[in-house]
C-alpha cells in the first residue's frame, strides 16, 4: 500500500508538476543491506526512496506512526521508530530493530540531522547514525540532494525542474564516533555545494 501510494504522489507530480529525478553514485550503493545516511530538505525523499531502493526500511521518529492510516502502513511497511525523549533504553531498542531490517537485506534509511533543513543548511547530525555506524555490521552510504530547491520544507507551491540525488562512497570501517560524524558531514556538504553549482 504504501509503495502504490508513494508512486502515485511521484507520477502527479512528474505529470502534473514536471518534476524529474537524476539518481547519481548508484555505484556507490551495494547489492544487499546498507544504511544510507540522507540529507533531508523535504518531504520528496521520503517518498522517492521508497521507489529507488529495492528494500528501504526508514528510521523515524515515533510519533510518525500515531498519524491516522498513513501511520498505521508506515509501522506495517517496517518502519524503525525512534522515541527521541527515552534515551539510551530507546536507543537500544532502535539499534535492535536496525539490525534485524539489515540481516533481512533491506537498505536502511536515516536522516542523520533528524528534520528537514533549508537548502544550504547542514544541521547538527544527531548522534542516531554514529550509533548506527559503530553498532550495525552494514557499509553507511552517504547521499546529498538538493530537492529543497523545487520542493521545500515549507514551500506550498512546488516548482518544475530536476531533483538530484547523489549517493556517495561508504564510509571508511573503523573510525570513532567522532571522526565518522565529521567525514560524514563533510563528505555531505562538500556534495550539497557541488549540487548547487
Amino acid at each position: 500500500m504504501v509503495w502504490l501510494w508513494v508512486s502515485g504522489v511521484m507520477l502527479l507530480a512528474r505529470f502534473i508538476i514536471k518534476v524529474t529525478t537524476r539518481l547519481e553514485g548508484l555505484e556507490n550503493l551495494p547489492p544487499g543491506a546498507c544504511i544510507v545516511a540522507a540529507q533531508h530538505q523535504s518531504s520528496f525523499e521520503t517518498y522517492r526512496l521508497f521507489i529507488d531502493l529495492a528494500y528501504p526500511v526508514f528510521v523515524m521518529k515515533r510519533e510518525l506512526t500515531w498519524i491516522p492510516f498513513a501511520g498505521w502502513y508506515l509501522g506495517r511497511a517496517g518502519l524503525v521508530p525512534i522515541n527521541r525523549s527515552s534515551g539510551p533504553k530507546a536507543l537500544r531498542k532502535t539499534l535492535r530493530a536496525a539490525q534485524e531490517a539489515l540481516d533481512a537485506g533491506n537498505q536502511l534509511v536515516i536522516f542523520p540531522e533528524g528534520t528537514r533543513a533549508p537548502v544550504g543548511v547542514v544541521k547538527e547530525f544527531k548522534p542516531g547514525v554514529a550509533a548506527l555506524y559503530l553498532h550495525c555490521d552494514a557499509p553507511v552510504i552517504p547521499l546529498a540532494l538538493d530537492s529543497g530547491v523545487l520542493w521545500g520544507k515549507s514551500r506550498i507551491l512546488k516548482l518544475p525542474g530536476e531533483i538530484v540525488f547523489r549517493f556517495l562512497p561508504a564510509i571508511p570501517k573503523g573510525l570513532d564516533r567522532e571522526a565518522f560524524m565529521v567525514e560524514l558531514r563533510n563528505r555531505i556538504e562538500a556534495a550539497t555545494v557541488a549540487l548547487s553549482t
